[in-house]
């Protein structure tokens, strides 16, 4: 009865011991997935945004400047031909 006792404790404490070390690695990873959301909201978010910001404001200086070319005969009095 003793060791029947005595290995119901050692499976308990087995038991206890891998539910603490399983626990310990979902926090590890819950963790390290908040780290990495963190890291690319707060890092890499904002310079995507001023990346894309950029880009629009380029993409529309650069439709006007195509709408301000010269026609074929201007360029051509301006070339002096």
């Amino acid at each position: 009865m003793l060791t029947a006792l005595l290995a119901m404790l050692a499976m308990g404490l087995i038991g206890l011991v891998l539910l603490v070390v399983m626990m310990a690695l979902v926090g590890m990873a819950i963790s390290a997935a908040f780290g990495l959301v963190g890291f690319l909201l707060f890092k890499v978010g904002p310079l995507l945004l001023i990346g894309w910001a950029v880009t629009k404001l380029l993409q529309r200086t650069g439709a006007r400047a195509r709408h301000r070319r010269l026609s074929a005969p201007d360029q051509r009095w301006l070339d002096g031909r």
